[in-house]
This record gives C-alpha cells, structure tokens and sequence, in this order.
C-alpha cells in the first residue's frame, strides 16, 4: 500500500476535526514535524488538546498553535521556553496537565499498546498525584496514571518507505516512536521516501502499521532552540 501524500494539507485535510487531541512527536525543536504543524494551523481546526513534550518556542513548533488559540489544552512536561504559552496560562486562557518526562512518555507508549493505565513512584507526595489514585506494593506506593490515545498523532522521521515503515535519525528518536504508537491516525513527515524492501528491516523503528499517512520534507528548518556560540 502506498501511504504517500503529496502535501502535509492533503495529509490532514480529512483527518483533523475540532476537539480533538493530537500527539505531536519531538523534544524542544528536535524532531518536530514542523510542515504537518504548519498544515494543521493553516487547517483552522480549533480546540485540540495537544500532546507533546513541550510546547515550542515563539513562533515555531507548537507556538504556533498557540499564537493562533488553536489550542485548548497541553498535556506536557516542559513549557519553559514559549512566552506566549506562560500569558495564555497564567491569564486563565489554557489548561495544562503537567506530567513528568518519562511519565508521559510511558503514558503514550501505554496507549498505543492498548494498555489503559499503570502505577508508578513518579510524582506521589507532589501535586502530580492530586486526584489520582493510590496503591501499596512491596510497602511503596505508587500512582495511577492513565494511557494517552490521540484522535491524531503528527511525528517526525528520517527516512520512509512508501508502506509507512519508519527511521528515525539520532535525538530525534525521542518521543517519536511512543506519538506514532499512540494516535488512532498517525502521519508521519519524512526527510526521504524510499520504495518498499529498500529499507533494512533491522534499522526499523516504527512499523508501518502504526503509521496511516507518510508526506515529504525533503529540507526541514531544523531551528536551533537556544544557539550559543563562541565569543
């Protein structure tokens, strides 16, 4: 099956609805699907609760969406770097689920492994835990968290064949892999598409079956988030 589409809108045009949630891969500004991200801001689609380990920065990533009050919640880890991000909150305007890294991480992975929920020490006795529930084992306790399954996942790989199998290249094999797990429609923005058989089934990180919709960047940005330079 060929899963190529020949733009990032064409990719969502039929995909993304209001209200929905949306899993975007990357960590800072490595490894984000930056085209499909511009493609769902152009789509005007509003109320999405976003999924991602941060929010991007001003004016690129997901600070987009923001600039544009496309969204209406983030479940993230780390905000720290989106002004626009800390007025919308602080005035009341977004909600924010804060999870911890590796537990949203897992929370992803859960979901796409059809894995509603599991416990963990991560967060217990903070305001992480607020709500959620308890239990003892082994004289420990632990907390509830539940697994993410998104409407819509929009992940970033290096290379694809054309039946959706992916590659991911280095740091941006972050949060890549559990985002494509996790959406019930992932698309996936690739640097480069090659034809089936072409790629080392060894070198596979993310199946085709996970992944719905594959679109070209053949030159992404790649911004760098804080550049620092020599004097």
């Amino acid at each position: 099956m060929n899963k190529v589409y020949p733009s990032a809108q064409q990719a969502l045009q039929d995909v993304v609805q209001d209200g929905q949630t949306v899993a975007v891969g990357g960590f800072g500004l490595c490894g984000i699907p930056e085209q499909l991200i511009i493609a769902l801001r152009d789509s005007g689609v509003s109320g999405l609760t976003a999924v991602s380990n941060n929010a991007g920065v001003d004016g690129w990533g997901l600070g987009l969406l923001l600039e544009t009050r496309q969204i209406r919640k983030m479940i993230s880890s780390y905000v720290g770097e989106n002004k626009e991000f800390e007025r919308q909150y602080l005035a009341g305007e977004l909600e924010l689920e804060f999870t911890p890294q590796g537990t949203l991480a897992e929370r992803m992975r859960a979901g796409g492994a059809g894995i509603p929920g599991f416990y963990t020490k991560t967060g217990v006795g903070t305001v992480v835990a607020e709500g959620k529930e308890h239990k003892e084992f082994d004289g420990q306790t632990f907390i509830l968290e539940r697994g993410i399954v998104a409407d819509v996942a929009l992940v970033k790989a290096w290379k694809a064949d054309k039946s959706g199998n992916l590659v991911y290249r280095k740091t941006a094999r972050n949060f890549n892999p559990m985002a494509a797990t996790c959406g019930r429609v992932t698309v996936a923005e690739v640097e480069e598409i090659v034809e089936i058989g072409e790629l080392d089934p060894d070198d596979i990180d993310t199946p085709g079956i996970f992944v719905q919709r594959v679109v070209l960047n053949a030159t992404p940005e790649k911004r760098i988030e804080q550049r620092t330079v020599r004097p």
